[in-house]
């Protein structure tokens, strides 16, 4: 066992490591921080940023198991949030009696058979399943149960609830498909490269926001974005992005024209789903992550990020 274990180590990439390792002394600077911070004076924005800073340990704890157990665990997990994230999309945006068989459709079917796809490396259906028969069976289902009641208005929503955290959300983990003769069995650092730029954007763009934000982007929507957030804030992700090049198979410019594009697709993901959020009355999607709401709260910037960024690297560099 432990020589299997071993041999499972040796297999990471050595710029994994040093990427964690730069990870891990960020964290645990950012964990002094916010304690003293909590210590000295309390309030809403410091519990808030201890409450993500926590939330990150967890999410670099889940990735450094994807390193470890390989793309069959990396596809697993990415399935149950694919699970939990549509189910807080349905709770919150209420469906009908009649839509069960379609629910049904979407939970056990469409989740295994995407991430299915991926694991055979079947990019051709991969790409199109959903989008293409998933998109056309599923009103087709609803069709049949007789029930004609806002049957539109029930339709797009569990289309979008689809599209959103199964399709969508499964870019993420197709990153592993991605390798050539210079990046071959390297895609879990194309994974990770997206997912710290994505959250570090989120973050900085909150921090900036709270401490230079004055004029508000989407008042209505999202009441804690601002443009200074925005600009201050996706400036240093890009810089994170741009930085990090070395892990990537990018030059250094490319680097920087991903971490743009992927800061600005992740901006309008949250952006988009906060409105969602907004129409229905709700501030989070749920309660499953402690200080950031449910499953949805925390990769609404990774929805739309992953498929832009993914076709970008394929058509760019593979």
């Amino acid at each position: 066992m432990w020589n299997v274990l071993i041999e499972t180590l040796n297999r990471i990439p050595h710029k994994f490591w040093w990427v964690l390792s730069g990870m891990l002394a960020l964290l645990l600077i950012a964990t002094v921080i916010g304690r003293w911070l909590a210590h000295k004076k309390s309030g809403e924005v410091i519990e808030n940023l201890n409450h993500r800073i926590n939330a990150w340990w967890g999410m670099v704890a889940i990735l450094v198991l994807c390193f470890i157990f390989g793309k069959v665990a990396t596809l697993v997990l990415y399935g149950l949030l694919s699970f939990f994230a549509l189910r807080e999309f349905i709770t919150l945006t209420p469906t009908r009696r009649a839509d069960y068989w379609a629910l049904v459709f979407c939970f056990y079917i469409a989740i295994p058979l995407q991430y299915w796809l991926i694991g055979i490396e079947w990019y051709g259906l991969f790409v199109m399943c959903l989008p293409v028969y998933g998109f056309l069976i599923l009103p087709a289902i609803q069709a049949l149960s007789g029930d004609t009641q806002a049957f539109f208005e029930r339709t797009t929503k569990i289309q979008w609830g689809m599209m959103l955290t199964i399709y969508c959300l499964s870019y993420a983990p197709a990153l592993l498909l991605l390798q050539n003769l210079e990046f071959q069995g390297q895609g879990l650092l194309l994974l990770m490269y997206l997912l710290i730029v994505v959250q570090l954007s989120d973050v900085f763009q909150y921090v900036v926001g709270k401490l230079f934000g004055k004029h508000k982007l989407a008042p209505k929507v999202s009441p804690s974005k601002t443009v200074e957030g925005l600009l201050g804030g996706g400036a240093l992700a890009v810089a994170v992005g741009t930085a990090l090049w070395w892990i990537t198979p990018f030059s250094i410019g490319y680097a920087a024209l991903f971490s743009l594009v992927i800061v600005i697709c992740g901006f309008l993901g949250g952006l988009s789903l906060s409105a969602v959020k907004r129409s229905m009355g709700a501030k989070d999607w749920g309660v499953m992550i402690s200080g950031h709401g449910g499953i949805m709260d925390r990769i609404d910037s990774v929805l739309f990020a992953a498929p832009v960024f993914f076709h970008l690297v394929r058509y760019t560099y593979f």
